[in-house]
């Protein structure tokens, strides 16, 4: 198995007018997490965020157990370059962190919720970037996690590190740095 990454582009076709139903979002931040399941139909729902889309061999392996082990058997790809694993046994979110954090999945289990950093999937791999922005990614993450402040921010705030090819600065994430000529960047807030 390589060490990949995952794209950050939904390919799902929008709903019609037809099928399109409204959402309420009054009753706070209620997006799943990978310690926080989410009740779904087919089960318990874990969001496990993986900034950038960057797993390692170890990580990967270590998704597909738990998907295999505790739930449906599959690892569900989301639009922000996370994993979703479905079909969870009830409670089973002990026995699920404890698969994902020997890997390095829950670096810190206060803020896997925040970590949604999506980045060019192909920086520093393919030559057309401005700037390789893994490092950005290596530090930012880190930085979310070494944050007592970060806990605060919703699970859907998303962070953006662009390589200067705007594949990822047109998400129109909460904020974004697009790398530009000469080693700036250009900073970017509320989409």
């Amino acid at each position: 198995m390589m060490v990949g990454m995952l794209a950050a582009m939904s390919t799902a076709p929008h709903p019609s007018s037809s099928q399109a139903t409204a959402v309420s979002r009054d009753g706070g931040d209620a997006c799943p997490g990978a310690l926080r399941l989410h009740a779904a139909d087919d089960g318990a729902l874990a969001r496990v965020r993986i900034p950038g889309g960057v797993l390692t061999v170890r990580q990967a392996t270590s998704l597909g157990d738990a998907a295999r082990r505790l739930g449906d058997g599959e690892l569900h790809l989301t639009s922000r370059g996370n994993v979703q694993l479905r079909g969870l046994r009830p409670a089973c979110g002990a026995e699920l962190a404890g698969l994902l954090e020997p890997a390095g999945l829950l670096p810190s289990p206060a803020h896997e919720r925040v970590r949604n950093v999506v980045a060019s999937p192909l920086s520093g791999l393919d030559g057309h970037g401005v700037r390789d922005v893994r490092p950005w990614l290596t530090a930012l993450d880190a930085a979310l996690c070494a944050s007592t402040a970060a806990v605060t921010l919703s699970g859907r705030f998303l962070f953006a590190l662009d390589d200067g090819r705007g594949d990822v600065a047109a998400l129109g994430a909460d904020v974004t740095v697009r790398a530009t000529a000469g080693g700036a960047a250009l900073l970017t807030l509320g989409g």
